[in-house]
């Protein structure tokens, strides 16, 4: 899982409207590695949107490249006019950038179903475009149809289907070219709760059986919980913090394992020491805090605290006071970080120093 199947470097995305330009990109480095799961959060603004649109070329990037499976995307397109219009080598490079795009497969927030088209004929449809033959057609989306649980609508149309179905309907339609890359743009959030988690435990079964390198961009944290391996946090149209989600929560500062787990609470007096404690792997296991307490027979109280299932582990962060300053509490605090627990001091000034076995 360390070859990048998916690299964007110094990506930028520029509009101009009304002598006005403004850069929905601003240097974006990306890196995606093969087989896994890699979410984007970021708020409404961020440039999300225009990030997946430019790693499959239909956003054009203003400057900066999109390799895809060691082919690089940018130099396909050109900077020219548009390749289907151009004649000579433009028009060449547009044809192997079509090629390329058939190994990314694109999932949309909204469906964009055919509405007279029943559920096998939307699958059918890139196949069709390509040239597949009737019989080829047929096979192969009956087979992706039955792969997303979908078999028996074949004959239904988008019209008689929930969100849940029609969302899948587009994750069997994204398939239908082999992708080698699954790109999901907000696929979820015009989901329910339950819906979404069925749409992300499909994902993740997908990317599993099919070795499928799936890139997702979201505004919901619990989607990077549930599903991704790796995370990046978008604002302004720049990465602000990226990592596997056990290096972030490793990460002193973190605001994204602040936003993914977050905790509060003030100390409730001068003369207390309030600290931030983070679990993973087999130390989420552990009763430490009780065993912090019977050893040093001190009164701990929680403040605050996070934790989740991730792909099948303990996880969490959970903010404790601790009685006496900090100077008092220098081996209670000691003994939390040989146990393999990242612990920050609230308030104390971050460092870069790492924290001895926090996260394996």
């Amino acid at each position: 899982m360390e070859t990048p199947v998916i690299t964007t470097t110094g990506l930028t995305k520029v509009y101009r409207s009304q002598g006005r330009q403004v850069a929905a990109l601003d240097g974006v480095d990306l890196h995606v590695r093969e087989g896994e799961v890699f979410g984007v959060v970021g708020r409404s603004g961020a440039g999300k949107s225009t990030l997946i649109r430019c790693v499959n070329l239909l956003e054009r990037p203003t400057s900066g490249s999109v390799v895809v499976d060691g082919q690089d995307l940018t130099a396909l397109a050109g900077h020219g006019p548009e390749p289907s219009r151009a004649g000579g080598r433009a028009g060449s490079a547009g044809a192997d950038l079509r090629r390329a795009r058939t190994r990314i497969g694109m999932v949309f927030q909204h469906f964009n179903l055919l509405s007279s088209r029943t559920v096998q004929d939307n699958v059918e449809l890139p196949l069709e475009i390509l040239g597949t033959t009737r019989r080829e057609r047929s096979r192969k989306a009956l087979e992706l149809l039955d792969l997303v649980g979908l078999a028996d609508k074949a004959r239904a149309y988008p019209a008689q289907l929930s969100g849940g179905q029609k969302q899948r309907v587009g994750i069997a339609r994204a398939l239908a070219g082999d992708p080698k890359v699954l790109l999901s743009d907000e696929a979820t959030s015009a989901l329910d709760p339950e819906t979404t988690r069925s749409i992300l435990h499909l994902l993740r079964d997908l990317n599993r059986q099919l070795g499928l390198t799936v890139l997702l961009i979201t505004h919901e944290m619990d989607v990077i919980k549930t599903v991704c391996d790796s995370t990046a946090l978008l604002r302004g149209g720049r990465i602000v913090e990226t990592g596997t989600v056990a290096e972030v929560l490793a990460t002193p500062g973190s605001e994204l394992a602040q936003e993914l787990f977050p905790v509060g609470g003030e100390a409730s007096g001068p003369d207390r020491t309030v600290v931030d404690v983070t679990f993973h792997g087999e130390a989420a296991t552990q009763p430490v805090i009780s065993q912090l307490s019977r050893t040093y027979n001190i009164d701990i109280s929680i403040l605050g605290a996070a934790m989740d299932t991730v792909r099948g582990g303990q996880i969490g962060r959970m903010r404790i006071e601790l009685p006496g300053r900090f100077e008092d509490n220098v081996v209670p605090i000691g003994f939390l970080r040989e146990r393999g627990l990242r612990v920050d001091v609230a308030g104390a000034p971050v460092t870069a120093e790492p924290v001895k076995e926090a996260v394996k």
